[in-house]
């Protein structure tokens, strides 16, 4: 507001301190402009604009007010409680104030205002200047950071502990309970006594059993690729007025990534949406000092903050997320990881669905698209992957209205609901689909956008492997904890979401398993006739089973693929035909190493290695980088070196 009027100070306020800073007048006639149309005070815009820095600000503000500046908090001087502190972290605007104790061991008051009436405050001043002599000056991300310091032990309690407290039954802490123990060991010891008393039979019933479990995989796929006649169509957004727009949180979890710090950030820069109303929080590993010092040497908008998480608890990317979900304050929140490049209008697609849409609706789940499926046949296949279920499976079930496992980025959340349900799972290294299948089971719903999200597939098999060991590890960790009861579990699913449960989890795994059974059993099959000339008749219908089981598997597999692949990249379906054995091996070998580390090291995190762009000329394939950036004014630069060349 202008002149003397009650509210946040306008332009004209705040003139005679952005004058002496050297401002161009015109650029802040701008940013006043673009307040006035996101609704928010001007000073908030300013400080988004990256037109000045937050400490030079905060000093003129100071000395414009006759006040002292303190450019550096110690968080244990601050006389604040725990609880006082989460409470002033979520407040949206920032921390304000603060009791602090100097140098000198003397009380004074840190003020670091986010909507400041500068002449009410210069009016207050002059009536109680003994107060004024109590008070700093401090920049907001200074007191912020003391802050989180502060809350650090309260932010690693609930990160490691929150849902484990708040709702026991749904953490895999511990993997399996009783019931399941003794039942998984009492199948170990039927197995080792079938080996060794009936090995034929045994024989026999696993192959019934992952035959099932195979074909059922194959129902759903054929069932999926039957129901796509083309491509849908991107959504075409409606006008949209910034001053409707809420503070849209962005998540993005970083370790070991300090050469793809400049990637992320253009790709960020890259997203339409009001600066005044986004909030970044980029979240380390306290101790990951590479990325840590990447992301220092830019100069970050306001609105960039980055966490540090302690080590404390299992290292993992979702106990990282629930450290940093006490501390965002927008209404709704995404995800991305950091080699993610999300389509500029992705935040506004997701946000006018949620607002066209019941509160029911918690999560919005948009495609990832490979942008280097021409680097190697391992990226080919992995894109062929994607392909079919971020645009085949997982529109399907949000189409038929059943439970959708989360893919572990991009995904959109209405962040009251998040915290509502527990938020991430610290124990679980594939905490998206978990908590794909909570929110199902607290009677949300999840459902699909169509703006992707581009990001690379592993082009080797050393980078593959440990990451597709994760994700079947975790697959059948979430099954285990989700599970525990039987009843209950298929109660809050209904039916056709627990069957579809038991075929995407369960049943991708032992399909994985089952792929080498088959393979083996042929061969030996084959071998065996060779050496003898036939084959003894009760192991003729196994091995009719397995060809049955193997041939409609990689059928319904590249059906569903090349169903879902755009028209020019359908042309090289028979190089994913070839290809398909050979992965499909590789899948095996994933599956029965996430077995074997499932007992071992459950709650183990195995990083996937990311890297930057190639540099244009380089051999392979360019990384696809979305479309251009846009020139819309909430789609500024983010860093100083984040800016387009």
């Amino acid at each position: 507001m202008q002149g003397g009027a009650k509210g946040p100070s306008g332009l004209a306020e705040w003139w005679p301190i952005l004058e002496k800073l050297g401002l161009p007048h015109n650029e802040l006639r701008s940013v006043e402009g673009r307040a006035s149309l996101a609704g928010v005070p001007f000073q908030a815009e300013l400080m988004a604009s990256g037109l000045v820095s937050e400490a030079k600000l905060f000093r003129a503000l100071a000395q414009h007010l006759g006040l002292g500046f303190a450019a550096r908090v110690r968080p244990e001087n601050l006389l604040m409680r725990q609880h006082h502190c989460l409470s002033a972290l979520r407040r949206v605007g920032g921390v304000r104030t603060a009791a602090y104790m100097d140098a000198a061991g003397q009380p004074i008051l840190l003020v670091a205002p986010d909507g400041l009436d500068i002449a009410a405050m210069l009016d207050y001043l002059a009536r109680y200047p003994r107060i004024a002599q109590a008070m700093r000056i401090v920049p907001p991300s200074v007191l912020r950071q003391a802050v989180m310091g502060r809350a650090k032990e309260s932010l690693t309690r609930i990160a490691v502990h929150g849902l484990f407290e708040a709702l026991p039954k749904f953490s895999a802490r511990f993997v399996v309970n009783a019931w399941q123990g003794a039942a998984l060991g009492a199948l170990a010891v039927a197995l080792a006594a079938g080996l060794l008393l009936w090995p034929r039979q045994l024989l026999l019933a696993l192959h019934v059993v992952l035959s099932l479990s195979f074909l059922s995989c194959v129902a759903l796929r054929l069932a999926v690729a039957s129901s796509i006649r083309r491509a849908p169509p991107m959504t075409v957004l409606k006008a949209v007025r910034t001053e409707e727009m809420p503070v849209y949180t962005v998540l993005v979890a970083l370790y070991k990534e300090a050469e793809i710090v400049p990637d992320l950030l253009l790709a960020l820069g890259r997203l339409v949406w009001p600066r005044s109303k986004l909030e970044i929080k980029l979240v380390c590993e306290s101790d990951d000092r590479e990325t840590l010092e990447a992301l220092r040497a830019q100069e970050l908008r306001s609105y960039i903050e980055v966490v540090e998480v302690p080590p404390e608890g299992p290292r993992t990317k979702p106990k990282a997320l629930s450290y940093a979900l006490p501390m965002t304050t927008g209404e709704l929140l995404v995800l991305y990881d950091a080699e993610d490049r999300p389509h500029p209008f992705q935040l506004v697609e997701a946000w006018q669905r949620f607002r066209e849409s019941g509160e029911e609706l918690a999560c919005l789940q948009a495609p990832l698209v490979i942008a280097n499926r021409r680097e190697s046949w391992i990226s080919a296949m992995f894109a062929f992957e994607y392909s079919a279920l971020f645009h085949g499976i997982l529109p399907w079930l949000a189409r038929h209205g059943l439970v959708l496992p989360l893919g572990g980025t991009s995904n959109h959340f209405r962040r009251a609901i998040l915290e509502r349900v527990g938020g991430w799972d610290p124990c679980n290294v594939t905490e998206d689909a978990d908590l794909g299948l909570r929110l199902r089971r607290l009677g949300y719903k999840t459902d699909t956008i169509t703006f992707p999200t581009y990001e690379d597939a592993p082009t080797g098999f050393r980078v593959w492997l440990p990451q597709r060991t994760r994700w079947l590890k975790g697959w059948a960790q979430t099954w285990l904890v989700h599970m525990r009861d039987v009843r209950e579990m298929a109660r809050d699913l209904g039916p056709h979401s627990f069957a579809v449960t038991q075929v995407l989890f369960p049943g991708m795994l032992l399909s994985a398993l089952g792929n080498s059974v088959f393979l083996l059993t042929i061969l030996g099959l084959a071998a065996y006739f060779a050496v003898h000339g036939e084959i003894p008749s009760h192991y003729g219908a196994i091995l009719l089973l397995d060809l049955f089981n193997v041939v409609f598997g990689y059928g319904a597999f590249l059906a569903l693929g090349w169903w879902t692949l755009p028209a020019p990249e359908r042309r090289d379906l028979w190089k994913h035909v070839l290809r398909t054995p050979a992965y499909w091996t590789l899948l095996s070998l994933a599956a029965w190493r996430a077995l074997w580390q499932l007992y071992r090291r459950p709650h183990h995190w195995e990083k996937t290695p990311h890297r930057p762009s190639r540099p244009a000329g380089a051999s392979g394939q360019r990384r696809k980088e979305g479309p251009a950036p846009t020139t819309f004014l909430s789609s500024s630069p983010i860093a100083s070196t984040s800016r387009p060349g």
